[in-house]
């Protein structure tokens, strides 16, 4: 496909839009609340209205505010439509018509929800029909990838990657171009391009958000990511929990396939690259990098150690680059917009944007998207509105299994990296729950070891024995029957399993129980017993 053929299709997909345009928010936590029948009430009033040549109704990704689902919103400037049944369509077309908007419960599309973000990685949420190319291509899709093939070395497309500052999204923060680079030089005739999405944490939906909304996006960052480092094949690994997801990528890469943007020769160039998809069957441990290869291989999901790494050593034994499904996202547009652009956005050591999934105890749980360096404060009280019903937030919990709880005095705290890893939290790769005054932190540290000890592959002594026991020790302070002792132990073997697991879900599934005790020790002491061994000699037998 040539320039002059994206920019026809382009100038086709504006020309065709009308006065009106109604889009519907499409994606899982909306069409599970009837918004697919809502689509079709309202694409049959308007043609019950004769308003054909003057509303448009598109069916789009998430429109972020999932608690007042399901969305949907009149452009342009119109209001934004929450809670909606199916039943609404014909007096949503008829207040549009009349220009009577105020007669439905609407919503403030300047609320600070909204006004906060910052739109990079999620620019087309909401926005496109995430089962049309033509939509996406409507939205300069695709453009990146031309530029880099026509205009851009592969050592060029790395070297923007790097002076971007990106990076990984997945949590671990490591900085995307430097591992491109190191793939780009590694040797080997095969090399192979990963997308990780593999989200597993409790409370997190940003991946699923993007691969619903834009998955061309992710597409098109794989196919940049491959001509960069020398690849032609790409695997996306996605959990089997979201059918949604499967199925708009499996449209997505049909298309490109049908439009030259996939396969042999894109865009009339010698580069060939392809994605299949590869299903997980739901283990969390799927998501380390080494137990991700080997499903995919069709092993037993398990890590191994390293290095070497997968950079070096990968699939089947070749170089491959593994990156995540917001890493990904972001790809295109720094290579559209440039470099300098992306790292203008967020801190000196955090660049760009990070999406956040906003769960828990919190007014208005949904998808936000705003510029590293952002407070808690602003994301939490502002943008989520607080804790619902008059209630104090106590904590946030950011980074999944693998994060710690953030307790409220330090809500001012920015949101990157190194000010998260200072708390004994990891960025992660974006879920944040919140927690009210109503929170037992120890429970809230008992649940996530739960999910560690059920989630443990098993490999190694470490994880498998001492998620056990130490879920054991948390249960038994819960119950009351714990003394100093035990909680002792407990510090103990959160020290042994974060130091001596073989991979990073044993290595941080000590942290809620460390991050509890170093902000909410007192919870932990007023639940203990006194120790009947104190003195050397026990001064009472217990009973239970």
């Amino acid at each position: 496909m040539t320039r002059t053929e994206l920019n026809e299709i382009k100038e086709a997909e504006l020309a065709a839009r009308k006065r009106t345009t109604i889009r519907c928010c499409m994606a899982a936590g909306c069409t599970s609340q009837g918004s697919g029948e809502l689509l079709k009430n309202l694409e049959a009033a308007v043609s019950e209205a004769g308003a054909e040549d003057e509303i448009e109704v598109r069916g789009v990704g998430c429109m972020r505010l999932c608690c007042q689902g399901p969305l949907a919103q009149a452009d342009p400037g119109g209001p934004l439509y929450e809670k909606l049944e199916p039943s609404d369509a014909k007096a949503i077309i008829e207040s549009i018509l009349s220009g009577e908007a105020a007669k439905l419960q609407t919503g403030d599309p300047k609320h600070p929800f909204f006004a906060k973000q910052l739109s990079v990685v999620l620019g087309n949420s909401g926005e496109i029909d995430p089962e049309r190319i033509e939509s996406y291509i409507a939205a300069d899709g695709y453009q990146a990838l031309r530029h880099a093939l026509r205009e851009m070395r592969p050592e060029e497309v790395v070297q923007e990657i790097m002076d971007s500052g990106l990076r990984g999204r997945g949590g671990g923060g490591y900085p995307t171009g430097l591992k491109w680079q190191t793939v780009s030089k590694a040797r080997g005739d095969k090399k192979y391009i990963v997308c990780n999405a593999d989200e597993g944490d409790p409370g997190a939906f940003m991946d699923r958000t993007v691969l619903e909304s834009d998955p061309h996006a992710i597409l098109e960052g794989m196919t940049l990511a491959a001509y960069a480092v020398g690849a032609d094949q790409g695997y996306i690994y996605v959990r089997a929990e979201y059918p949604l997801a499967i199925e708009r990528l499996q449209k997505a890469i049909k298309q490109a396939k049908k439009a030259g943007l996939l396969g042999a020769q894109i865009m009339e160039s010698p580069f060939n690259f392809s994605i299949d998809l590869r299903i997980g069957a739901g283990a969390f441990v799927c998501g380390e990098e080494t137990a991700l290869m080997a499903s995919i291989e069709g092993r037993r999901g398990v890590p191994r150690p390293r290095p070497p790494f997968p950079a070096e050593s990968g699939l089947w034994g070749c170089p491959t680059l593994i990156n995540n499904v917001e890493s990904f996202a972001n790809i295109a547009p720094i290579v559209r917009n440039g470099s300098q652009w992306f790292a203008g956005i967020g801190t000196e050591k955090s660049k760009g944007t990070k999406v956040f999934a906003l769960a828990g105890k919190i007014s208005n749980t949904g998808i936000v998207e705003v510029p590293m360096g952002t407070p808690l404060r602003t994301i939490v009280e502002e943008m989520g509105g607080g804790a619902p019903d008059g209630g104090t937030v106590k904590a946030v919990q950011t980074g999944g299994p693998s994060g710690g709880c953030i307790p409220a005095d330090h809500l001012d705290t920015p949101v990157e990296y190194e000010s998260l890893s200072a708390l004994g939290s990891i960025m992660g790769s974006g879920g944040m729950i919140v927690m009210d005054e109503t929170t037992n932190m120890v429970d809230v540290a008992r649940f996530f070891m739960e999910f560690c000890r059920d989630e443990s592959c098993g490999k190694c002594i470490p994880c498998r024995t001492g998620t056990v026991q130490m879920h054991h020790l948390l249960t038994k302070i819960i119950d009351g029957k714990a003394t100093a002792r035990d909680l002792a132990l407990l510090e103990e073997l959160c020290d042994m399993v974060k130091h001596t697991s073989l991979c990073g879900l044993g290595m941080t599934a000590p942290n809620p129980v460390l991050s509890t005790l170093r902000f909410f020790r007192g919870e932990y002491e007023e639940l203990l017993q006194p120790d009947p061994y104190a003195n050397g000699r026990p001064t009472a037998v217990p009973t239970s």
